[in-house]
């Protein structure tokens, strides 16, 4: 499984940095282990997000071997704490 995360950039979560759970042509499914769990993601626009492909090591390696929404959280904490992202 590739391992991505996207910025929202439009809508009342702008700015929200979520794990990409799934996605088709148009649209993707966004997770972020709190408000959107990995049972029932977020469905945004393609062209509404941002897609964040070189993440750090550290963050991936939370995420393996498996993906739970605990493991989903935790990952996008350390990213913003390594990118110094107020996350809201």
């Amino acid at each position: 499984m590739k391992i991505e995360f996207a910025k929202s950039l439009s809508g009342h979560d702008a700015g929200q940095i979520y794990l990409i759970a799934d996605s088709d042509e148009k649209f993707v499914y966004l997770a972020n282990g709190t408000t959107k769990p990995k049972s029932a993601p977020k469905k945004k626009s393609r062209k509404h997000v941002q897609v964040i492909k070189n993440l750090p090591g550290e963050v991936t390696e939370c995420l393996v071997p498996e993906v739970t929404d605990l493991t989903i959280k935790r990952a996008i904490r350390l990213y913003c704490r390594i990118k110094d992202i107020n996350h809201k």
